[in-house]
């Protein structure tokens, strides 16, 4: 199933489109125990459940179309696997095409990827530039949003500039990277529908789940630690269990406070944690 027919059957149903996020660590996750992990969150029903993959086709990438491929055949749930351009060329780009449409993939995730060391843009600069080629091969393609900006571009009217871009090259749904501030996310969702954009926006939130792993997310996403977080490492410092459970408490609590608000799209970074996804599906749906 498309993304955006998934999106549609939630529309009509009345009610939020939730979707999930996990990913295949390089040797960590073989196909068996990503097949028990989707089939918990399927059991979920989201709208879909994308898989990651490391940037430039590297490392995971093939565990990223067996897995989504995976997802769609025995789940019987949207999949989105992710396609990053960093060090793609033209023919690696028509390769991975033809690969994804005989794994019965529909949808892609269009991505930049982090830097690979050493490795040049090639003919794909921007994820934007991916988008064109994805959506002629009949794709529903996705692409990434960025409620505070992306972290190289201090501009925040050129990054909802660039939003829209993605949207003209043919990107039917929106993800945006996480954020922990409610109030920063509904501004960029006025922001960008005031810009035109008009393809659903699915807002990613990601329980943290330890001090180290909140400060990692940070540095690599420009996300910023509204004063209630901050209280919450500071509270729960010396005891991680705690810290843990008050992550959840507080993805949840954004969820809940996001939906009251209307929004009706919905990304749970759920870390390959199907108990972290159940927590966020009954924030969501009560």
């Amino acid at each position: 199933m498309r993304v955006d027919e998934a999106y549609a059957q939630a529309r009509e149903a009345g009610r939020t489109a939730l979707s999930f996020e996990m990913f295949p660590p390089k040797g960590a996750l073989t196909l068996e125990e990503a097949r028990g992990i989707a089939g918990e969150l399927a059991e979920l029903d989201p709208a879909f459940v994308s898989v990651t993959c490391s940037a430039g086709g590297s490392g995971n990438a093939g565990a990223t179309q067996d897995i989504a491929s995976m997802i769609a055949r025995e789940c019987g749930v949207a999949s989105v696997a992710h396609l990053t351009c960093m060090g793609l060329t033209r023919a690696d780009l028509a390769e991975k095409i033809a690969s994804f449409k005989a794994a019965g993939i529909e949808n892609v995730m269009a991505l930049r990827g982090d830097p690979v060391p050493g490795a040049a843009a090639r003919d794909y600069r921007f994820a934007k530039d991916l988008v064109p080629e994805l959506a002629a091969a009949g794709f529903c393609v996705g692409a990434a949003a960025y409620p505070e900006g992306h972290i190289a571009c201090d501009d925040l009217a050129l990054d909802i500039r660039y939003l829209r871009e993605k949207q003209e090259a043919g990107a039917s749904f929106l993800v945006t990277q996480l954020c922990f501030d409610n109030e920063a996310i509904l501004r960029f969702l006025d922001r960008a529908r005031a810009a035109g954009v008009t393809v659903p926006v699915a807002v990613g939130v990601m329980p943290f789940m330890s001090k180290q792993q909140l400060e990692r997310m940070v540095f690599m996403c420009a996300a910023s630690l509204p004063a209630p977080v901050i209280k919450l490492l500071a509270k729960y410092e010396d005891d991680p269990a705690a810290l843990r459970q008050a992550g959840i408490d507080y993805a949840c609590r954004q969820l809940a406070g996001l939906k009251e608000h209307g929004v009706e799209h919905l990304h749970v970074y759920a870390m390959n944690r199907p108990t972290v996804a159940r927590a966020c599906a009954a924030a969501v749906r009560g």
